[in-house]
């Protein structure tokens, strides 16, 4: 299973041809964690934006940080926030990544790299 990080999420509503055609190209619809759609929220300028955004991604599954997710991502931002630069949300995205046991489709390899148990994928070139 796979879920997509924000950055991968913008190039598909931007419809950033390499990011359709990966897309189009999954056996399944990978799904998206909470907090990546809400951050996607955080990007819009009006109600209008928000509304449309919701639509575009009605059919993706949404996954939420369990419990025991959100104490590995205590654990891991205390260790990793100063030496890897690691944010709040990429521990906790990173780690309901974990859970899930899901890979996570993302071009933020260098923050990611902190969460030991975490699979990242580079989706897609970009040029």
């Amino acid at each position: 299973m796979r879920l997509l990080d924000t950055d991968v999420m913008v190039d598909v509503r931007r419809q950033y041809p390499p990011a359709v055609a990966w897309l189009a190209g999954l056996p399944e619809l990978p799904g998206l964690p909470g907090l990546v759609v809400m951050e996607l929220v955080e990007g819009c300028q009006d109600s209008r934006e928000v509304r449309r955004l919701l639509r575009e991604i009605a059919a993706f599954p949404i996954y939420w940080p369990s419990t025991t997710d959100q104490e590995r991502a205590l654990a891991t931002f205390a260790r990793a926030h100063l030496s890897h630069r690691l944010g709040l949300l990429d521990a906790l995205i990173g780690e309901c990544a974990v859970g899930v046991s899901a890979t996570l489709c993302t071009f933020n390899l260098r923050h990611f790299r902190a969460i030991p148990e975490l699979a990242t994928e580079q989706p897609y070139l970009r040029t």
